[in-house]
Parts: C-alpha cells; structure tokens; sequence
C-alpha cells in the first residue's frame, strides 16, 4: 500500500495521529480549530517539523507540491 500524502489528511485524523500516535500535547482542542480556515493548515505544518522516517513508519509522506501554510 502506497503512503498517504499528509496534504490528504483532514482535521480530526491529522489531530488524532499528531496526539495519538506522536503524543502531542502543545495542540489546542480539535473543537477550537477543526471550523477555522487555518486548523487544517496549522496541523498539517506539525508534520513538516518530522523526519521521514518518522512519517513513513506510520504511512504518511510528504507531498512536494505542499509548502506549508499560507502567509499572512
């Protein structure tokens, strides 16, 4: 099975595998950010601070097209 690319993840399976899987701590509650524009985007940019390896253990890569979130 091919990894998944972190862009195709949502908000509430981003939350539960940065909290579950990387045990985060430092992230506001899902309710305060999976309806604002930014959530998706604010989550999504804790795995760019993650090797590779670290994301390809749980099936995940990196999307080359994705530079993170939006300016401003």
């Amino acid at each position: 099975m091919a990894p998944t690319p972190i862009v195709e993840l949502g908000v509430a399976e981003a939350y539960s595998i940065l909290v579950e899987r990387f045990g985060r701590t430092d992230l506001p509650p899902l309710d305060a950010i999976e309806n604002e524009d930014w959530g998706r985007d604010f989550l999504l940019s804790r795995f760019e601070s993650m090797s590779d390896n670290a994301l390809s253990k749980i099936g995940l890569t990196r999307d080359e097209g994705w530079d993170g979130p939006e300016p401003g």
